[in-house]
């Protein structure tokens, strides 16, 4: 169905449509004509409501979940309110002191974003999500420590100082000698570069045939450099907090949907790539329902704003999941002051 654009509503649908919504934002019920017409001082009769929003509900613009009752927005609705008819208010002073209280507490950034997530979830009353930076360490020096005839610990050195362990398998065979050759190869080859960096320049020694190691300590580099990189792809990157906001009494007639939503959290994969999405763009973006093929089932709702980096660049995203009667004029703003709070602290 073709959802009429906001030009195309005369004043007293606009002014009807805005009441339904903003009720239903509030409160998660549908809204009758006799509510209208006690709540919005409009001077409309309920008949005169009622028809208007039979017209709304033609349009696309709203839908009766049951005969008898009041009328809520449709996905296409909300859309439509959020893009032409919100009016965004700004976070409370309360609101930016506990926010910006919860992200300047010392201690390393990774706790700054799982508290952003956290103090989100309080907030907003849905589940806070914060996209974490891919952490490409930059190699400065890598090790090799024996742990017994198959195994080793592979110590990787940071230029930030940071130290990682990983246990690598050891070739059969492989003498002690190897594990120095290795260990000094790697960190005179590649020092300065990330892992990404380091693998390719290494396949392509491999391939022109210039690694100058026997097999044993060219396959133990391999290795190494294999056994981080999968690490670090497989690192997860998605924090979430608060999902037991989404189960409150509102949704307990809809529990199959929060059930699906709560597994969708679970796949955090998908999340991912929906929240990727969002650094592209340079303000806070909204996703409503099934716009999302990811929430077609659930039918919910997020919004996430991009945070960057001291050189500008859009390093993750900030944002919470809920269902679609967020109260989106309040939300947007919280989370928008958030990821400009997280954007100075990686200053």
């Amino acid at each position: 169905m073709t959802v009429a654009p906001i030009s195309e509503l005369n004043e007293r649908a606009r002014d009807v449509f805005r009441v339904v919504v903003e009720s239903y934002l509030g409160t998660g019920v549908p809204v009758g004509s006799r509510t209208i017409s006690k709540l919005s001082g409009l001077n409309l009769s309920p008949a005169s409501i009622r028809n208007v929003m039979q017209d709304l509900e033609e349009l696309g613009l709203l839908a009766a979940p049951h005969t008898s009752a009041g009328r809520m927005p449709t996905e296409s609705g909300l859309r439509l309110f959020v893009d032409g008819m919100m009016q965004a208010s700004e976070p409370s002073e309360e609101e930016r002191r506990a926010i910006e209280s919860r992200l300047s507490e010392t201690g390393p950034i990774e706790e700054a974003l799982t508290a952003a997530s956290a103090v989100l979830s309080g907030l907003s009353a849905c589940a806070g999500i914060v996209l974490v930076p891919k952490r490409e360490p930059v190699l400065r020096q890598f090790g090799f420590v024996p742990l017994s005839e198959r195994q080793a610990l592979a110590v990787l050195v940071g230029e930030d100082g940071s130290v990682e362990n990983r246990i690598v398998d050891l070739p059969r065979g492989v003498a002690p000698s190897a594990l120095n050759e290795a260990a000094n190869y790697l960190s005179g080859r590649f020092a300065g570069q990330t892992l990404a960096q380091a693998q390719a320049n290494l396949q392509q020694e491999i391939r022109a045939g210039q690694m100058a190691l026997d097999g044993a300590s060219g396959e133990l580099v391999e290795r190494g450099l294999a056994v981080w990189s999968a690490d670090s792809e497989d690192r997860p990157v998605l924090i979430v907090r608060g999902q037991a906001n989404l189960i409150d009494e509102a949704a307990a007639e809809h529990l199959d949907r929060v059930r699906q939503l709560l597994d969708e959290l679970e796949g955090k994969e998908e999340i991912y790539r929906l929240l990727d999405s969002a650094r592209n763009g340079s303000a806070t973006k909204i996703f409503i329902g099934s716009e999302n093929k990811l929430f077609s089932l659930s039918g919910s709702s997020v919004i996430a704003a991009p945070y960057r980096s001291r050189d500008e660049r859009v390093v993750g995203v900030v944002g919470v999941i809920g269902p679609t009667r967020l109260n989106y004029a309040r939300i947007v703003p919280m989370v928008d002051f958030t990821a400009q709070t997280l954007s100075r602290l990686m200053r």
